[in-house]
């Protein structure tokens, strides 16, 4: 049985390579709200990142990748919204996690929050696309979220957040995941164990036994 004595791993994903990266920012804020909360955080970082299929899968900033995913309980998505929609530094991270590596799926039944800022006025399309890629991965994507309008506006100096409902928001939603990490973490395997998996498994295992069968048969 898995021990949860640990702190929920949360991992974070940003989608801009600007030097003020102010997706970067609002993750960072996020970072520091919840490891408040008792959570321990990592980033990935995508600068080096390649495009998706340029490379091998052994690539060193690929395999950093997929192991933080899978070290994650829960996930913290944040984007700039550009051209109505998310990055392509973002949309690059999700392609490449596959939805199976092997036995094993680095995103399924993990929790999610979604967070996106804005150049101009309040817009939700960013959080909305990751909504949708979060179900596709199988992910328990929360039910708040975060988009901050005039994201060059909402940020000190020094990177932090200054205080207004924008901020605010950001506690909730880090509250928010925080809560459902701790709730779900035990209970993904039933909440995940579906009827047509377990049916192809069990094919699966009749045609190992029989062609096991056969081999003993010709010995």
């Amino acid at each position: 049985m898995t021990n949860f004595n640990h702190k929920p791993r949360i991992l974070f994903l940003y989608g801009s390579l600007r030097e003020r990266s102010y997706s970067r920012l609002l993750a960072e804020e996020a970072a520091r709200i919840i490891e408040e909360f008792g959570a321990e955080v990592k980033f990935f970082h995508p600068r080096e990142l390649p495009i998706h299929n340029s490379v091998p899968e052994t690539h060193p900033k690929v395999q950093e990748l997929r192991e933080l995913s899978q070290w994650s309980e829960g996930q913290v998505w944040s984007s700039p919204e550009m051209h109505g929609n998310i990055t392509g530094i973002m949309k690059n991270q999700m392609d490449w996690i596959p939805l199976s590596i092997g036995a094993v799926r680095p995103t399924q039944g993990r929790t999610l929050a979604v967070m996106q800022v804005s150049g101009g006025s309040q817009s939700f399309n960013a959080v909305n696309t990751m909504r949708i890629l979060g179900r596709w991965m199988r992910m328990f994507t929360i039910p708040n979220q975060s988009s901050v309008a005039k994201a060059y506006q909402e940020f000190n100096e020094d990177g932090t957040m200054k205080d207004s409902p924008y901020r605010d928001r950001v506690v909730d939603v880090m509250e928010e995941l925080y809560k459902f990490t701790i709730l779900l973490r035990d209970k993904v395997d039933y909440l995940t164990d579906r009827h047509s998996e377990r049916k192809e498994k069990a094919a699966k295992e009749i045609i190992v036994t029989a062609s096991e069968a056969l081999e003993t048969k010709s010995i």
